[in-house]
């Protein structure tokens, strides 16, 4: 079966994927989530933190080749990490997240986007170098069909998201090309709209493109529903 490595998005950490693990592992797969710098239990400054650091802590993370999934930002770090080690991705599976594009951050891309639903729940660190949620705004933009209890689990975990990775041109070529790739879109999204993630995907093989109903944290959501949408994927 498949080996698949998990990677949050913005302020999130490894503990997001707590129910998408073992109902991955019920279906045969080997799977874990890392924390990427400066999130979950990872001590590393934001302000040290740069998108080459992301890319790099996923690429120390694999020993044999993975299906990595990116949740929301991390779509820029997998995809920097399929540039520089290709050889250690079987495929690269877009979770909600930001289809990397060359040349462009994610700032870029998010102000692409027709809709900016996130921004109103922003607050910017007093350095300037990170953002954080408003708490009182997270069920409404990350958590609003999730299960009870979700909000406070979450609220009490979210952490300083660093600006820099996000603001960061990626540059990208052949290697990072050659890596399969699918995208799980989330319809009911209220982080990356919908029709942004069909944007990014309007030029991809229908067959690599799958939908979900949920907002932007179906692993909360359905995680059964995701897990068997990864499972597909995996078995081709």
């Amino acid at each position: 079966m498949a080996d698949f490595l998990l990677i949050h998005g913005s302020c999130h950490g490894a503990w997001c994927w707590r129910d998408v693990l073992p109902e991955l592992q019920a279906r045969g797969h080997t799977a874990r989530a890392i924390d990427l710098p400066s999130h979950g239990e990872d001590a590393t400054p934001y302000a040290q933190v740069m998108l080459h650091d992301y890319a790099q802590a996923i690429i120390n993370a694999i020993d044999t080749p993975v299906y990595l999934v990116g949740h929301s930002m991390a779509g820029f770090p997998i995809t920097l990490a399929a540039q520089l080690a290709p050889e250690k991705i079987t495929r690269l599976i877009y979770l909600c997240a930001y289809a990397a594009q060359d040349g462009k951050s994610l700032v870029d891309m998010r102000l692409e986007a027709p809709r900016q639903p996130l921004m109103h729940a922003i607050n910017k660190t007093d350095d300037g170098l990170a953002f954080t949620v408003d708490p009182n705004k997270t069920a409404e933009v990350f958590y609003h069909d999730c299960p009870e209890g979700t909000v406070d689990y979450a609220n009490a975990r979210l952490c300083p998201q660093t600006i820099a990775p996000q603001a960061t041109p990626i540059t990208l070529g052949p290697r990072a090309a050659s890596v399969p790739r699918s995208y799980i879109r989330c319809d009911d999204d209220r982080t990356i709209p919908p029709e942004y993630q069909r944007t990014m995907t309007q030029d991809w093989p229908e067959a690599d493109v799958y939908a979900m109903p949920t907002g932007h944290s179906p692993f909360f959501a359905d995680p059964a529903g995701l897990a068997d949408i990864l499972d597909r994927i995996a078995k081709g």
